[in-house]
C-alpha cells in the first residue's frame, strides 16, 4: 500500500467496520472526516484524540503536540492533558531527546496543557523518530445539534500548506536554497508557529460553528471530502478564493506538488451559518486570526470545485503530497 493514511474505502471496510461501540458513554466515535471521540462523563464531556508524527524531521516535538490538541479542537473543547509515546531508531542521541522534549513541553506550556505520561523507547523497529501524542480535552455537557442548512457558509481559517510548507522548508533547506531564496525559505520555516487552530475552533463553537475538521493529511480537498462523508451534504468550492500564501505557492510549483493537497494543520474547516459568521469573523479579527469564506452548502450530494466555467466532483484523497517530496 502506498506511504501515508489509509485510504478512506480501506479505513472503513477493513477498520472501522470491526470496531464495535457498546459503552453508553459514548456519544461520538471513529468515523471518516471525524476528528475527535467524545464520551458523557456528567457535567463534563470528554474529548480524545490521538495522532502520530511520522512525516517530520525538525520540530517533531511541537507539531506532534499540537496536531492532537488541534482535534480536540474541532469539538470545541478545551485541551487539558496529553499523552505521548516516543519511538526511537538507536543511533538517536541523549542530545536529541532532550530537544524533542523540551520542544514538547514549551508547545504543551503555551496551549496550557498537561503532559502527564506515555512511553519512551529505543527500537529498531522504526529508522526515525515516531511520536504518537493522545490528548483529553473537556467541554460542558451542553449538546447543540444545528442541521447543516443549504447555503451555510464553508470557511477556513489563516491559508492552507502552512504545515506541508514549513516541514518541506525545514527537513530540505539545502536543496532548496539552490533555487528559491532565503526569504522564502524563512518565511516558510515560520509558518511553524502558526499550526495551532485551538483559538480557531473554540471561538468557532462558541459562536455557532456546525462542523469543524482540522485540514490534514490530504489538504484541504481530502478534508472537503471528508466533510460530505461525515455530513451527508454537497457544496461548492471556488477556488480562486481558497488562500494560499506566496511562499507556499512557490514550494510547491518548484517541488511540482500541489498545495491543496499538502498537509495543512494550522488551518481550520469550519461550516457555519451566514449570520454566525458575520458575528465570529468580528471575533476572529481581535485575535488576528484570518478566515475566508471559500464555498456553501449545497443541495446536491458531492462536493464540488469550481474553477472558471468548471466544476469537478472533489474525489477521496490519495497519499499526501508531503510524501512525494
Amino acid at each position: 500500500m502506498e506511504i501515508g493514511k489509509i485510504p478512506n474505502q480501506i479505513l472503513e471496510e477493513t477498520v472501522l467496520n470491526k470496531l464495535k461501540i457498546k459503552r453508553t458513554e459514548m456519544l461520538k466515535t471513529a468515523g471518516v472526516g471525524e476528528d475527535a471521540a467524545v464520551a458523557d462523563f456528567g457535567d463534563n464531556l470528554i474529548v480524545m484524540s490521538v495522532d502520530p508524527i511520522t512525516g517530520a524531521a525538525e520540530n517533531i516535538g511541537a507539531l506532534a503536540v499540537h496536531i492532537s490538541c488541534n482535534d480536540i479542537a474541532t469539538e470545541g473543547a478545551e485541551p487539558v492533558c496529553l499523552l505521548c509515546s516516543l519511538l526511537l531508531p538507536p543511533e538517536t542521541t541523549l542530545e536529541q531527546l532532550e530537544k524533542i522534549m523540551e520542544e514538547m513541553a514549551y508547545e504543551a506550556d503555551k496551549l496550557n496543557v498537561d503532559i502527564v505520561g506515555g512511553h519512551t523507547e529505543i527500537t529498531d523497529a522504526v529508522n526515525r523518530v515516531v511520536i504518537t501524542t493522545t490528548v483529553l480535552g473537556k467541554k460542558l455537557n451542553i449538546i447543540k445539534d444545528d442541521p447543516i442548512e443549504t447555503n451555510d457558509l464553508i470557511v477556513v481559517t489563516k491559508s492552507l500548506g502552512l504545515e506541508g510548507a514549513a516541514i518541506i522548508a525545514h527537513d530540505n533547506y539545502e536543496q532548496l536554497k539552490t533555487v528559491l531564496s532565503d526569504k522564502t525559505l524563512n518565511e516558510a520555516q515560520d509558518l511553524i508557529k502558526e499550526i495551532s487552530v485551538v483559538k480557531d475552533g473554540l471561538l468557532a463553537h462558541q459562536y455557532g460553528a456546525k462542523y469543524m475538521h482540522d485540514i490534514t493529511e490530504g489538504g484541504v480537498l481530502g478534508a472537503l471530502w471528508e466533510l460530505g462523508e461525515a455530513t451527508g451534504r454537497g457544496g461548492t468550492i471556488f477556488k480562486e478564493r481558497l488562500p494560499i500564501k506566496d511562499c507556499v505557492k512557490k514550494i510547491c510549483n518548484i517541488l511540482k506538488i500541489d498545495p491543496l493537497k499538502l498537509i495543512s494543520s494550522g488551518s481550520m474547516l469550519i461550516v457555519i451559518s451566514q449570520s454566525d459568521y458575520i458575528s465570529l469573523q468580528k471575533e476572529y479579527r481581535k485575535y488576528n486570526i484570518e478566515s475566508q469564506v471559500i464555498g456553501r452548502i449545497a443541495d446536491f450530494k458531492d462536493i464540488f470545485l469550481s474553477e472558471g466555467d468548471n466544476l469537478t466532483a472533489i474525489s477521496a484523497p490519495d497519499s499526501d503530497e508531503l510524501y512525494k517530496v
